[in-house]
């Protein structure tokens, strides 16, 4: 990428947000020698007992959000630490009564590769189908619940289509068969209402650099009542009721409060917003012939939109407009490798089409003008690549 351009307009916001501003102001009072900086742990000084404070009032701000027990948050490094937390230990747990865990094939991979881990340890996994849609049925988690199932981890938002699920019908299958229930929420941590005190869910996933907080830092969200319990992964000083051992960052968990706190405020008006901009995006995009939008029928959140391409090659594409637009092609977790999106093959999208797909996601500082504008390089180099591989729909458009 030439550096010495414009930066390329940034609608990638699943993949990271920007730590929002105020969210900055408030991590700097617990750096250096003149803040805060002090151990949550060493209550034995006055250092220590800010940090504390700072500590248990960003547990506050994040229960507050999410309609939880303060009590119930636990710090993690970040979600994929929080996921591994919830499958690892609640099946170490539960060892007596089986070792079945389900999920689905549309879940982030880190839920799908702990899972896998957990095969080569004796365990069985059973992954579900998502409908055409993107979304898991009730049916299907009942077929597959059986006697020695232990627990259910199926994800609140997909991360590469936006596509939301039912977990409140789900877990309550979970509750009535006696399974505990995770959920991976990163994607949805301050942008839906989660309301974890009504809801039928054991372990609940979140992660700070998804709502404008620092990277870093996550949480699990471990109900009290009726109680779910967990082995830890790490062992150390007792930390987070012995569940979580280590340091606690003051600085990150701080952060992450804020970002709490503001999401409280701002959700509803934001994501209301960013619904305005992805349909925009959409009405530009479908423009075009033979545009597939990926969760289609499904309720969708609404920063999240992902559209494949036919008649051209996914890597052309983004290629074409990278200079310009910084966008994903799944999801930033799985971009290492060339293979094409596991989450649009299962949704029935071939290997072709599922690599010339795109995630547009937006958020708090994207502009209804970069939209249009990103709308306008997208179309355009669509028809342009499409010209020259004499994409024959196009007669014409």
């Amino acid at each position: 990428m030439n550096t010495s351009q414009a930066p390329a307009i940034y609608l990638d916001y699943a993949a990271t947000t920007p730590v929002d501003p105020r969210v900055v102001e408030v991590m700097l009072r617990y750096l250096g020698p003149q803040a805060h900086f002090g151990n949550p742990a060493s209550l034995a000084h006055g250092y220590g007992c800010q940090a504390r404070q700072a500590v248990e009032q960003a547990r506050e701000q994040l229960a507050g959000l999410l309609g939880a027990d303060a009590r119930e948050v636990v710090w993690t490094s970040g979600a994929t630490e929080a996921n591994n937390l919830a499958i690892k230990g609640a099946v170490e747990f539960y060892r007596r009564k089986g070792r079945h865990v389900v999920t689905c094939r549309t879940e982030h991979r880190s839920v799908l590769d702990t899972c896998q881990s957990l095969v080569t340890q004796g365990a069985r996994v059973t992954y579900l189908e998502p409908g055409k849609t993107g979304s898991v049925s009730v049916e299907a988690l009942v077929a597959a619940i059986q006697d020695d199932t232990v627990l259910v981890s199926i994800m609140l938002v997909n991360n590469e289509t936006g596509v939301i699920n039912d977990v409140a019908a789900l877990g309550a299958q979970c509750w009535a068969k006696g399974v505990k229930f995770h959920v991976d929420a990163a994607q949805a941590g301050g942008k839906l209402p989660i309301d974890f005190a009504t809801l039928p869910i054991d372990y609940l996933t979140i992660s700070a650099h998804k709502m404008y907080g620092p990277k870093g830092i996550g949480a699990l969200l471990v109900r009290r009542e009726p109680r779910a319990r967990l082995e830890p992964l790490l062992h150390g000083g007792g930390h987070e009721r012995g569940l979580r051992s280590g340091t606690l960052p003051t600085h990150q968990i701080a952060g992450f409060g804020e970002a709490a706190a503001i999401a409280s405020v701002e959700m509803a008006a934001e994501q209301s917003r960013l619904l305005a901009l992805r349909e925009r995006m959409w009405q530009s995009l479908s423009a075009l012939p033979k545009v597939h939008l990926n969760g289609m029928n499904a309720p969708r959140v609404s920063g999240i939109l992902s559209v494949s391409f036919e008649g051209l090659e996914g890597e052309s594409l983004l290629a074409a407009i990278a200079d310009r637009l910084a966008v994903a092609s799944g999801s930033a977790c799985a971009s290492a490798d060339q293979e094409p999106s596991y989450v649009l093959r299962a949704l029935g999208r071939d290997d072709v089409l599922a690599h010339a797909s795109l995630r547009f996601s937006f958020g708090r500082y994207t502009t209804a003008s970069q939209v249009e504008t990103a709308a306008s390089v997208v179309y355009q180099e669509v028809q342009r690549l499409r010209e020259i591989a004499a994409f024959p729909s196009l007669a014409g458009v």
